[in-house]
């Protein structure tokens, strides 16, 4: 029960009972519920501080794991930027060494994303820097990985190349050679069977009987099937790309016609002694960009170092050519 208060009277010399008037209960009550209020404030205010809510928990669970998430990204990415780092040193360094080609520029690999301002979006959050640097590091990361994919379509392209052109080189002799026993005169000056002068010989010749089949030495196209009495005699040029050609003469017959594409290993003809020539025997030239080369210096298919060192020794102590 509620407390009765009592005031003295000074008159009556007695205590009377207080009895408030209903604007006086309703200040107290007033009074009491202001200060209710603001001790509620202020236990509000210190739990706000001290105490998280139940969504606020959330929220930061929510962003440990997100911190988290982009911790593990950003190693992902340092794992990404090494493997395109080994990437790019070996394309430059190895492959593209091997196929003679020109590093791909630091610049272009490394170059910035132009434009307008990508990441406008971004911007204007509590983690937006974070979020732009990480946006960045991928943009970077992707035009390095499309300009070594550029890199990659190229090298194919030159390894498709460069496989035609080892295709096409003029690389084996031109007819069965075993023992070496077929090679006649070299390369070089030597002294001209019919008109017995000091002439430079622009090929090599190759004793073999009549009919002997005549190979292509390396893959390309037929451009020259000529019969003639002098000089050459009945003979075969072919067009091998790349700058390379080879000359067959001497034939008694052929095998291909003029625009014929052949590969190397192809009988294209047979031996014979037509035109300017003492004997059956093949006559054969390489030409690189239209000059004449030692047809030797070609033969690294079929021939070992010894067996090569053998053909020039015997080759060179012919003083003498068949044609």
């Amino acid at each position: 029960m509620p407390k009765t208060k009592y005031k003295f009277n000074h008159e009556t010399l007695s205590f009377d009972r207080i009895r408030l008037g209903l604007k006086e209960t309703f200040l107290r009550l007033f009074g009491y519920f202001v200060a209710s209020l603001f001790l509620a404030g202020i236990y509000g205010f210190i739990f706000a501080f001290v105490f998280d809510s139940p969504k606020d928990k959330a929220l930061k669970r929510e962003i440990e794991q997100l911190t988290l998430q982009y911790e593990l990204m950003n190693r992902e990415m340092e794992n990404v930027e090494k493997v395109l780092g080994n990437l790019e040193e070996t394309d430059d360094n190895l492959y593209r060494t091997i196929f003679e080609a020109e590093p791909v520029p630091s610049s272009y690999r490394q170059g910035g994303i132009g434009g307008v301002n990508r990441y406008e979006e971004m911007e204007g959050f509590s983690n937006s820097k974070l979020v732009i640097e990480t946006a960045k590091r991928l943009d970077k990361i992707r035009k390095r990985i499309y300009v070594q994919g550029e890199s990659f379509d190229g090298l194919i392209a030159m390894a498709r190349e460069k496989e035609e052109m080892l295709g096409s080189i003029p690389a084996i002799q031109p007819l069965s050679n075993e023992d070496l026993k077929r090679t006649a005169s070299g390369f070089g000056f030597r002294i001209h069977p019919i008109y017995k002068i000091l002439k430079f010989h622009s090929g090599m010749d190759f004793t073999a009987p009549t009919g002997t089949e005549v190979y292509a030495t390396g893959n390309g196209t037929v451009r020259m099937v000529k019969s003639a009495r002098r000089e050459l005699g009945n003979h075969i040029i072919i067009d091998h790309g790349f700058g390379y050609q080879t000359v067959y003469a001497h034939l008694n017959a052929f095998n291909v016609r003029v625009g014929q594409k052949v590969r190397r290993g192809d009988v294209i003809g047979f031996v014979g002694s037509t035109g300017l020539s003492t004997a059956p025997h093949l006559h054969y030239e390489v030409l690189v960009n239209g000059s004449h080369v030692d047809p030797a210096m070609y033969y690294f298919n079929d021939l070992t170092p010894e067996e090569y060192d053998r053909m020039l020794e015997i080759s060179s102590k012919s003083g003498q050519t068949f044609d």
